[in-house]
């Protein structure tokens, strides 16, 4: 089969083949990432889960500085690619991958220092801290690898190597199923087993593409020597801002979820919200991975100035993600009680308060494809502005403003619908900036 280029004209099919290994590896990496839930959940207990979704979203505050070089530096590079300037290509892939491993490690030391009063800070109880404290401790050990990994992904798809990103992520993964498995069952490690195996798969996922681009390789990018330039990284950071935002918000959404939880329902609650959490997070790498294999095709051609494929991208961008969100939708009302099923099945009512609050959960997806999208093609545009304007209204405002008022005029069950009420919101808002740049960038 003939090689997809970022320079190539995309109809369906193509664009299928081209984002396809980012969207598997998405999904894997979220997979592999929920095992460790199934596992705390029906092997440790309830408690030690609910501890776990606690300090969870922090660590994913954390985590996201790595996609915010990522995106950001990704659609830098794209670019310039796009504008057929190889050297500085390579040279600004570099410094983005120097800025991760120091960045890394700076984030990393701070948050194990501060993680206990950070966890009481979340909501933690006396009963959940040791869990969050040892949890949280030993993944951000190997957090460097974790931004390293998360980085990676998108230049992988930047340098035509799709297919590379998938492997290391099936890699990964196998390594924590299997760790997971082998820590927490058999040698009954419990929490701190969870988490070892999660970093080990971190390890993996970040130093595999660190070897390969570092070698002389086939792909359009590697490792070069070259001196760091602040304001080369300051535009990538600002470019890639909005995942940043979206997820620093939609983790500060995660803690008000539990905050608000807690208060209505309890434990119960914050674990059927932790089973929504890892459903959305399988259902939305769809969404995700399809726009980490559309950017730097965006980017490329917006470097090139070919505006009709832009035209082409964004058109058929938005019937691929319409027609996702209804299939994610459809699949969320059949399959809530099987979900639900595999991680809580041993609690009856548990179980059906989690079937319940996804099957309203679920209307979110309609609308989730297309506000990621639309985030993702402007930072592919290089325009970090509008993308973190999107994400942050669509993550924090709309989404905290949701989950404030609206258990207030219906009670318990506006929690669920909280979500789906933002979405709908930042889908208006994504339409507004689209039509309100498309003299600029010439896409429709």
């Amino acid at each position: 089969m003939q090689k997809i280029q970022l320079s190539d004209h995309f109809t369906y099919k193509k664009l299928f083949l081209f984002c396809l290994p980012s969207i598997i590896m998405m999904v894997f990496t979220s997979i592999y990432g929920v095992v460790d839930g199934f596992f705390i959940s029906n092997v440790v207990g309830k408690v030690p889960f609910a501890a776990v979704n606690i300090i969870f979203p922090f660590i994913m505050i954390v985590n996201s500085f790595g996609f915010m070089i990522g995106t950001g530096g990704s659609a830098l590079v794209a670019k310039t690619l796009g504008e057929n300037d190889p050297k500085n290509a390579n040279r600004y892939f570099t410094m983005m991958i120097k800025l991760t491993i120091i960045m890394g490690i700076t984030v990393s030391t701070v948050s194990i220092i501060f993680l206990k009063p950070i966890s009481y800070l979340l909501g933690a109880t006396d009963d959940m801290i040791d869990y969050c404290v040892i949890y949280g401790r030993t993944t951000l050990v190997f957090n460097t690898f974790f931004m390293l990994q998360n980085t990676f992904q998108t230049f992988l798809a930047t340098a035509e190597k799709a297919k590379l990103g998938l492997f290391i992520t099936v890699a990964a993964g196998v390594t924590n199923m299997v760790l997971d498995w082998l820590l927490i069952a058999v040698f009954k490690w419990e929490v701190f087993g969870a988490a070892l195996a999660t970093g080990l798969s971190g390890f993996v996922g970040g130093f595999l593409p660190f070897i390969y681009f570092i070698r002389p390789n086939t792909s359009l990018l590697r490792l070069v020597r070259t001196k760091i330039q602040g304001n080369v990284l300051l535009k990538a950071c600002v470019n890639g801002s909005s995942e940043l935002m979206s997820n620093i918000s939609g983790s500060l959404v995660s803690m008000l979820y539990n905050f608000q939880l807690m208060k209505y329902s309890g434990e119960n609650g914050v674990a059927a919200y932790g089973v929504l959490m890892y459903v959305q997070i399988i259902f939305l790498a769809v969404f995700i991975g399809y726009t980490i294999g559309t950017a730097p095709v965006v980017g490329y051609h917006y470097g090139a100035a070919h505006h009709d494929e832009l035209k082409s991208l964004l058109k058929k961008s938005f019937i691929i993600m319409g027609a996702a969100g209804i299939a994610m939708l459809a699949a969320s009302q059949l399959l809530a009680e099987p979900l639900g099923k595999i991680f809580v099945g041993y609690d009856k009512e548990l179980l059906d308060l989690t079937v319940s609050a996804l099957k309203i959960f679920a209307v979110a997806f309609i609308f989730s494809g297309y506000n990621i999208f639309t985030s993702s093609f402007f930072t592919a545009l290089n325009n970090g502005g509008v993308s973190a304007a999107i994400s942050f209204m669509r993550t924090l405002i709309f989404q905290m403003l949701a989950v404030l008022i609206l258990p207030i005029l219906f009670g318990f069950e506006g929690i669920w619908w909280a979500v789906a009420v933002a979405e709908l919101a930042a889908f208006i808002l994504s339409l507004i900036f689209l039509f309100a740049k498309k003299e600029k960038y010439h896409y429709m």
